[in-house]
């Protein structure tokens, strides 16, 4: 069974998307549609010139072109997206963040109550291939209860995309919403339990500064340090730097527990590093009664890993969204409860920024 795929957005990880779905059997993009007129020629382009382009998703969605879709569009438009084709009996997979406001992904699963295909929202961070090995050693017991757990990402800007949209809270719901909410939702994941308190101090202090649209500068955050605290005792930190371009390992993830420390790290894309060479990622544990320290390579397939800048998360994601799609068992296994968590947890980590106070969820 082949799926056929409508896009509703065709920007940078729209193209990524696509690269994805053309390596996948059982996969065949049909369909796309973006404002931009360059884009959607552009991912007609990607598509080997199968795909269809639409210049609105209401079209598309009456073409009778498409099994399945994927949203892609910018953060403050899937609010609207999502009330329009939760309607079809299509299966879908929502980019992150759900919605920009936990009030607005409220609505959005109010209005899915009920519904019988699938909606899964994309957290690709969650298919790294050095963070579902993390995931399998605490299953088999290796750390014993995670008691703490801690991410650091120090990485490039924001990029430059269509119509600047990522420059400015009001579009992103902020950097702790728009790029974090894959640290909260890999902290609720992996701890198995619900935040309940966060603290943030995070700064607008080198990025974007020289910018300005429509006279505005951008007003998202470029760094900083959060604190989460969780119902059954755990404890979650993040460090982000987003001016660290030079960093080895774009993202290190450690959980620790009475009885060892697992460590994911990964690099980031090759495009953005000095000799443009791909990195593996790594695993580390460090067991603490015998205090020995296992170090091994994570490998991906190098076809994987170019077609995009997620070290292949983005391929194995789709891999199991078009087996649940092909079986019609089962449910997504990023709910849309797992998308709100993570909307409610960047929302307070940017209003304890912005205020100086704790947050209680």
């Amino acid at each position: 069974m082949t799926i056929r795929y409508g896009l509703i957005g065709s920007g940078m990880m729209g193209q990524e998307h696509i690269r994805n779905l053309n390596l996948l059997e059982g996969c065949d993009v049909t369909a796309v549609t973006d404002p931009d007129e360059g884009m959607r020629q552009l991912s007609v382009e990607t598509t080997g010139g199968r795909a269809q382009a639409f210049g609105d998703h209401k079209e598309m969605l009456g073409s009778g072109l498409v099994d399945a879709l994927v949203i892609v569009a910018p953060n403050d438009t899937h609010h609207e997206i999502l009330l329009d084709v939760l309607d079809t009996p299509l299966p879908i997979l929502v980019e992150k963040p759900l919605c920009t406001t936990s009030a607005h992904c409220t609505e959005v699963l109010t209005k899915a109550e009920g519904r019988i295909a699938p909606i899964w929202v994309a957290m690709e961070y969650r298919y790294m291939p050095p963070v579902q090995r993390l995931l399998r050693e605490l299953e088999d017991g290796t750390v014993g209860t995670p008691r703490m757990m801690a991410i650091r990402e120090h990485r490039f800007p924001f990029l430059e995309k269509v119509g600047d949209w990522n420059r400015f809270n009001a579009r992103t719901g902020g950097t702790l919403v728009e790029k974090c909410c894959h640290f909260w939702d890999l902290m609720r994941l992996t701890l198995q339990s619900d935040p309940v308190r966060v603290y943030a101090s995070g700064g607008v202090d080198v990025n974007h500064l020289d910018e300005a649209y429509s006279g505005q500068t951008p007003d998202i955050l470029d760094n900083a340090f959060v604190t989460v605290d969780f119902e059954n005792g755990a404890r979650g930190m993040l460090d982000l730097c987003m001016f660290a371009e030079g960093s080895y390992w774009q993202e290190t993830i450690a959980v620790t527990g009475e009885k060892a420390r697992v460590e994911a790290k990964v690099p980031g894309p090759a495009r953005f590093s000095a000799d443009k060479q791909e990195r593996h990622s790594e695993i580390e544990i460090s067991h603490r009664a015998s205090k020995e320290v296992v170090r091994e390579e994570v490998d991906v397939d190098e076809k994987v890993l170019q077609a995009g800048d997620h070290h292949g998360s983005t391929y194995f994601q789709h891999e199991r969204f078009r087996n649940l799609v092909q079986s019609g068992q089962g449910t997504p296994e990023v709910s849309l409860e797992d998308g709100l968590w993570s909307v409610r947890v960047g929302e307070a980590a940017e209003e304890s920024a912005r205020t100086g106070q704790a947050i209680t969820l």
